[in-house]
């Protein structure tokens, strides 16, 4: 049994270690060997769903690495594996023999697979392995084109944002050997006393945030736009963005134990989905509009994370990663043959490249939650979640589910409408255009579209019933009736003026859209409240380090090397001096003493007679 699930985590990590290593020896058969790969895995992942392996090895004294595939899990594998393969089947038409397919194939499956031990690990030491290796090539991936400007800077800030969210999971499992979970499994996390209770709470929370892109943390997102646009595909959808939803879904037992942590996840969620879609409606690039509606439909998660919804949590994410990496798909197909990912220059996108415009319009209605597409029906399951939870939550995510269909038909409203006089003025901003579409873009596009459309089968009763046995969720509130009718209702009166509107020049940003269309300054306010006084009180700690603690540390030396020199005059000047003087007064002595050693008797007795009368004196005058 648990053959199949190392198989499971070693075909893509070991087979991404090679293609990386070995890739440039065989560039032109490294597609087909990445695909392959991941086709592997996805059959192994469906094995794997249905048999439901577990396995163990010994890690660290006291410790092991656990996995599992559980119904969460099941589900997950399968998701990722799918993903995975299309996505990688679409990239072999994207990249040439010069751009180094070795690599990137092979960092895609490291990173397909560091998800796959992420979803499957059932201990703490093991899990935060995994997020580290996710999160170090997601760091490569995303500035691939390091040469290029601003792309290695791009990778840095994703990376170091989502690392110091990661520090939580640190502290999360620090508290929990504090708290004496020795093993330090998943499920014993809840049963952890306080306060240590509500130090893991807050770690595992902060961690999953951030790597969901979540506000506070939701900016680094919109640096990760820098990456290929299979990475944002693959990265968006089914890795590491829904890792940190995944993370709140799967330790749903540790919120609801606290308080607090129920709720605060929840509204985050819930605001998010807002906030982020309201920057989503303000972009005009293509890929910084999917990227907002990412972090906003992964809001969504969060939201049904905190709710206690897991299966509607669940059916959210898989429909959103079918949805989320063809819309990517789609957009990395037209800058590939256009050159640009502006929205006013991809005008009439859509009909001059019909198959995928006709999928990126499926997609983007799923994603903008029309009846009856999948999207539409899993976001009623989240919301009928939040309802269960306060009225306030339910209306917060009902006018999120209104904002992204007006960001969604916006950005059909630009793809479809009419090829201007001269289309080709707008392209070739970002590179130059094949106006050509891959001969591999095709079959996983349409694949992934057609996912997209009927996933929302999962939200129906008997589906969304076997799914709630399955993760264990039986007494999940569903959506009622009408509820479906005022959300479909919500999403149509939302679309109606957003394609109106999206046939009109767009007006002059006022400083609210210009607030917007830069993610609400949450990087520059990111670098005002921690960046900046990190970086302060760092070099305020190297000047209290270069004057005071090696001052000090200096002055110490000076003062021995003076010490030194002070027992070296001493003693040459010293005690070597009175070594000397005793040693010629000893001398002298010796000579004088020598003297009166003649060897001749009658001086003795002259010698003994003078003695004698002094001596002799010396009594007569002491008396």
């Amino acid at each position: 049994m648990s053959a199949s699930l190392w198989l499971l985590i070693s075909l893509p990590l070991g087979g991404g270690a090679l293609l990386a290593l070995n890739g440039p020896r065989f560039p032109r058969t490294v597609p087909a060997l990445g695909a392959a790969v991941a086709a592997a895995t996805l059959g192994v992942a469906v094995a794997a769903a249905v048999t439901r392996p577990t396995a163990s090895a010994p890690l660290f004294a006291g410790m092991r690495a656990g996995l599992a595939v559980d119904g969460l899990s099941a589900v997950m594998v399968v998701t990722v594996a799918a993903v995975t393969t299309c996505v990688l089947a679409f990239a072999a038409g994207e990249f040439t023999a010069d751009d180094n397919r070795g690599r990137f194939f092979g960092l895609m499956l490291l990173f397909a697979g560091a998800m796959l031990v992420t979803v499957t690990a059932t201990t703490l030491p093991l899990l935060l392995m995994a997020w580290e290796a996710m999160g170090a090539t997601s760091w490569a991936l995303i500035g691939y084109w390091w040469r290029r400007p601003g792309r290695a800077e791009a990778a840095d800030v994703a990376f170091l944002t989502t690392r110091t969210a990661d520090l939580g999971l640190y502290l999360a499992a620090g508290a929990a050997l504090a708290a004496g979970i020795g093993s330090l499994r998943l499920d014993a996390l809840p049963h952890a006393a306080p306060p240590w209770l509500y130090v893991i709470t807050a770690g595992v929370v902060t961690a999953a945030l951030g790597k969901s892109a979540q506000l506070p943390f939701s900016f680094w997102l919109s640096r990760a736009m820098q990456g290929p646009s299979p990475v944002s595909a693959l990265l968006h959808s089914a890795t590491m963005v829904a890792a940190g939803a995944y993370l709140l879904l799967r330790l749903h037992p540790l919120l609801a134990t606290t308080v607090w942590a129920g709720p605060l996840v929840a509204w985050t969620g819930a605001l998010t989905a807002l906030a982020l879609g309201v920057v989503a409606v303000a972009q005009t690039d293509l890929k910084q509009l999917l990227a907002a509606s990412t972090a906003a439909q992964i809001g969504f998660m969060v939201l049904a994370a905190g709710s206690g919804g897991a299966a509607a949590g669940t059916t959210q994410l898989v429909a959103h990663a079918a949805t989320k990496s063809a819309l990517f798909l789609s957009a990395g197909a037209w800058l590939t043959a256009l050159g640009t990912k502006r929205l006013p220059a991809l005008r009439g996108a859509a009909r001059r490249y019909r198959l995928v415009g006709a999928a990126f319009t499926v997609c983007a209605l799923t994603l903008a939650g029309l009846p009856p597409l999948s999207l539409w029906a899993a976001k009623d399951e989240v919301l009928a979640a939040a309802r269960a939870e306060g009225t306030g939550l339910y209306a917060v995510g009902l006018a999120a589910a209104a904002v992204a269909a007006v960001y969604s038909v916006k950005a059909v409203r630009y793809v479809t409408r009419p090829l201007p006089e001269d289309p080709e003025h707008g392209y070739d901003t970002e590179q130059h255009g094949t106006r050509r579409i891959a001969p591999t873009t095709p079959p996983p596009l349409l694949l992934l579209t057609f996912a997209a459309a009927v996933l929302g089968v999962l939200a129906l009763p008997g589906p969304a019933a076997w799914l709630k046995r399955l993760l264990g969720a039986a007494g999940e509130p569903g959506p009622r009736p009408w509820e479906l009718v005022l959300s479909a209702g919500v999403a149509l009166a939302a679309a109606g003026p957003a394609w109106w509107w999206g046939a009109r020049p767009a007006p002059v940003p006022g400083a609210a859209a210009r607030a917007a269309q830069g993610w609400l300054h949450l990087e520059r306010a990111a670098q005002a409240v921690v960046v900046r006084p990190v970086l302060g009180l760092a070099r305020a700690l190297a000047v209290f380090d270069d004057r005071v603690v090696d001052g000090a540390v200096r002055q110490t030396a000076r003062g021995g090397l003076a010490a030194a020199r002070f027992a070296r005059r001493l003693d040459d000047g010293g005690i070597d001096a009175a070594v000397r003087a005793i040693s010629s007064a000893a001398r002298s002595l010796g000579r004088w003493a020598r003297r009166p050693q003649t060897g001749l008797l009658h001086q003795y007795y002259a010698q003994a007679a003078v003695c004698f009368s002094v001596l002799v004196l010396i009594i007569l005058l002491v008396r």
